[in-house]
């Protein structure tokens, strides 16, 4: 949890770089609550029965856009790509595949040109 909260506050910092601990945390994260609010809306009635959800989904995914894009952008930084190759992910199938291979890949140790190596002075993760 403190990994989500950790983007959150975070949520329009696009410069720097992010663990492949940090990003996968929020995405899990991320995808619980998603699946929480939607099931609330099913709950509540607010449902619409042609999408499968309601307003509090709707909310929820709006509000989550700039922090997951700024994580993705931080965690293609860790290993040197600008956070410009998430437009990748516009090439059907293709696309999600390369994202999801450079989101699990290790990032380059050491300093790079984004910043600082996240991992300095921890244990591997």
């Amino acid at each position: 949890m403190e990994w989500y909260l950790k983007v959150l506050k975070n949520y329009v910092g696009f410069s720097g770089r992010a663990r492949r601990k940090e990003y996968w945390m929020f995405v899990l994260f991320n995808v619980i609550f998603a699946v929480a609010a939607m099931i609330l809306d099913n709950v509540l009635g607010l449902a619409s029965k042609e999408l499968g959800y309601g307003p509090i989904y709707g909310i929820y995914a709006l509000v989550m856009i700039l922090p997951s894009l700024a994580v993705a952008a931080r965690r293609l930084h860790d290993i040197g790509k600008s956070g410009w190759w998430q437009l990748i992910a516009l090439i059907p199938i293709v696309g999600v595949i390369v994202l999801i291979v450079w989101y699990a890949t290790s990032g380059e140790s050491g300093d790079n040109r984004f910043g600082s190596d996240p991992k300095a002075g921890e244990g591997a993760a």
